[in-house]
């Protein structure tokens, strides 16, 4: 049987009697984008994994006693690179950290001084944001679930992951298979993902940094060979996700927020 509902962990299956009765010490803010994932991912890819991701989560925290909520998913991202792709909807630095901000602030407003944002999207950069809110009475945590796993990366995979490549359709095949674009053979109906090079040494070996046109360094927005992708693959990144946050989830809920915070005392 799957979890029964509605989850006292997930705000948008709650109800306000629910809310009245619980106490929250955590708030995760899952956040995605909507973009073109190469010819065989949905645009709702982030949107989709990075709720997933939290759902798993929260749900192992709160198992544990955590008192953890997890909000709906921002499905907007930063996608200034992507222009040219059709319904890339872009959102730009500016204006998605003004919104997040006003969700922290309101959150803050609801007594949670505990947050977590969870990034689903290579192109969000919420550091300047955490230290914008740094001194409001608050303290914000950043996951970049994607970067979470590179030291173990190679023993999942075998293809490097920049987007839409084999972790992501890995994912997907493990966790919504019914939105994953196959050929009548049932080979995925995508590209290998290669990218092209610059004319720049320096930039091509990463020693300058820049913000590349998609539409120029892919042929069809993925960059990334997804073909050795399985659903197995993204069964297990999921557990090691789980094994690795979930338990910063029930520190983060039982730690009191005193004027040590985050640390312990001076000694």
């Amino acid at each position: 049987m799957p979890d029964a509902f509605p989850r006292p962990w997930i705000l948008a299956e709650s109800n306000y009697g629910t809310v009245k009765a619980t106490e929250i010490q955590v708030a995760v803010l899952p956040l995605g984008a909507t973009e073109p994932h190469n010819l065989h991912l949905p645009y709702g890819t982030d949107v989709f994994v990075a709720g997933i991701v939290g759902e798993q989560l929260c749900a192992a925290a709160h198992a544990r006693g955590a008192k953890v909520v997890l909000l709906p998913t921002i499905p907007f991202g930063v996608e200034t690179n992507m222009r040219k792709f059709p319904l890339a909807i872009n959102v730009n630095p500016e204006t998605l950290n003004r919104f997040v901000r006003d969700v922290v602030l309101s959150l803050r407003s609801s007594g949670i001084e505990k947050i977590v944002l969870l990034n689903s999207h290579g192109g969000n950069e919420f550091k300047p944001l955490l230290r914008e809110l740094a001194g409001e009475g608050i303290t914000v945590f950043l996951i970049d679930w994607f970067r979470v796993l590179n030291d173990v990366y190679h023993t999942i995979f075998e293809h490097t992951e920049d987007h839409a490549g084999e972790m992501e359709t890995s994912f997907a095949l493990a966790y919504f298979p019914h939105l994953v674009g196959l050929n009548a053979d049932g080979s995925l109906s995508a590209d290998a993902g290669e990218t092209r090079q610059t004319v720049f040494d320096a930039v091509n070996h990463g020693w300058v940094s820049m913000t590349r046109p998609w539409h120029l360094l892919t042929t069809n927005s993925g960059s990334g060979n997804p073909h050795a992708a399985t659903a197995e693959k993204g069964r297990r990144c999921m557990e090691l996700l789980v094994q690795r946050l979930s338990g910063f989830l029930v520190e983060l809920s039982d730690t009191t927020v005193d004027e040590h915070f985050p640390y312990g005392p001076a000694k």
